[in-house]
């Protein structure tokens, strides 16, 4: 299992053992760093990533099980075998019991030893591959494929199929909530990487001076509290794919440093002087109008279309209305199954009402919605009662009743009067962001500044 090329760290007094271990092992085909006691090892543990160590058990001041001890701390992910003397078996038996994968008794041949270290690493291995698998379905307790019969889903569906076949970075465009990481697990998932990691990060979630080291990873002591090594997303994602979210949230250097590594397919930790090569294929989202952030000087026409080989733009819910129900059906037998319920379907009036609501928040607040009724209903048919009222409002507010009055009325004024309210309760919901109120009226932003200054309604907050 040298493929890899594990990097092992023999520890041992004695210069001639280092040297014997250290020639042998280099031959085997792995990387070897030495230490003569524990406290230079625990060193090596703090700066390196050591997949394996091979220790003494008897050593001046400190002992192989003080070594066991320490790397449970430093570097739990490495594996220890321990060397002891014929006859101290108990000892070894009792290192074992602190954590160490197997012992040798000196002296030993190298035939054993090589046995020893190939199945050491093999189990390193499995146990790697058991943590991510873990962690994909703590993450994916739920079934999370994308669903949709409409039109506009079946052209998503074809695209992926076809996009996974490449090697191409990809971009995935659309509003949030629309389901843009499911896009891009469903590209991994369908590509020759599948077997691989597929490792994600919200650019928009961390901060700048952090994201950097999550990105690249850090040497230690590259800045403050870089107390060892660490490796970043793209050295964690080698072989598979690496999601970036919220992409237009880089700042300009992290654009500059993330186009080094889209063209050169190779990173420079944080603190490090060495490249390292990189083999990931880049799957990156925004809800950003990106080609305008590119006109507008804030985003790198470069990177832009390095990242934006091939995009796959995902409709607003408001846009495939036909999936409501699919998606509601496959919300409540999920939520019925986490909470214990035998919640079995939702009241055709319920359906109605959200087949007239457009949804802002897409099918992420579909399922929010779901998931609040699944919580709060006692019965196992969800009715209107159990819809929030910002859905049931809305509703009303489209089935108002307008009765003209004898003297008659102005509807040019009237009809005035409700854009009015309509687009300054947009730009309340929005905080006063244009563009975001404007995607909120399903409209495009130079229709909606048109209709501000038609109708004399003045700008909204600093940075509208």
């Amino acid at each position: 299992m040298n493929e890899g090329r594990a990097r092992i760290l023999v520890v041992d007094d004695e210069q001639s053992m280092q040297e014997f271990l250290e020639i042998f092992l280099r031959r085997e085909g792995y990387d070897v760093v030495t230490a003569g006691d524990v406290d230079t090892a625990v060193a090596h543990l703090e700066s390196d990533e050591i997949d394996l160590v091979i220790t003494d058990m008897q050593m001046p001041e400190k002992t192989g099980l003080d070594l066991l001890a320490e790397a449970r701390d430093v570097s739990p992910e490495t594996i220890v075998i321990v060397v002891t003397a014929f006859g101290t078996t108990d000892t070894a038996i009792a290192a074992m019991k602190d954590g160490a994968y197997d012992y040798l008794t000196k002296p030993f041949k190298v035939d054993e030893l090589r046995i020893v270290i190939d199945k050491a690493l093999e189990k390193k291995v499995l146990s790697s591959e058991n943590q991510r698998l873990r962690r994909e379905l703590r993450s994916h307790s739920r079934d999370r494929n994308i669903i949709g019969h409409s039109a506009a889903m079946q052209e998503v569906f074809d695209l992926i199929a076809q996009v996974a076949e490449t090697k191409t970075n990809v971009l995935v465009a659309g509003e949030s909530g629309t389901g843009k990481e499911l896009v891009a697990r469903a590209i991994h998932e369908q590509s020759d990487r599948s077997e691989q990691p597929f490792v994600a990060i919200n650019c928009g979630a961390i901060p700048e001076n952090l994201l950097e080291s999550e990105l690249f990873g850090h040497a230690k002591g590259a800045f403050t509290g870089a107390v060892q090594t660490k490796e970043g997303l793209f050295e964690a994602a080698t072989g598979g794919t690496l999601f970036l979210d919220e992409i237009g949230e880089l700042s300009q250097p992290l654009q500059v440093k993330l186009l080094r590594a889209l063209q050169e397919k190779s990173i420079r930790r944080v603190g490090d002087t060495l490249d390292r090569k990189i083999d990931v294929r880049i799957v990156s989202a925004t809800n950003r109008q990106l080609d305008e952030e590119v006109a507008a000087g804030r985003f790198r026409e470069d990177v832009y279309y390095r990242l934006n080989v091939i995009q796959v733009t995902l409709p607003p819910l408001r846009d495939r209305r036909e999936d409501i129900p699919l998606l509601v059906q496959h919300f409540i037998r999920n939520f019925s199954e986490e909470f214990g319920k035998e919640v079995t379907c939702m009241d055709p009036a319920a359906y109605d009402v959200l087949a007239e609501y457009d949804f802002p928040g897409n099918v992420r607040e579909l399922e929010n919605l779901v998931e609040r009724a699944v919580a709060l209903t006692r019965e196992p048919v969800i009715g209107c009662d159990l819809l929030p009222p910002s859905v049931t409002q809305a509703r009303s507010r489209s089935e108002a009743t307008v009765r003209i009055p004898a003297e008659g009325v102005d509807l040019e004024e009237l009809v005035a009067d409700y854009e009015r309210s309509l687009l300054r309760e947009a730009l309340l919901l929005s905080g006063g962001v244009k563009k975001k109120a404007a995607r909120l009226l399903g409209i495009s932003f130079r229709s909606f500044r048109y209709r501000l200054e038609k109708l004399g309604i003045e700008d909204a907050k600093p940075g509208a």
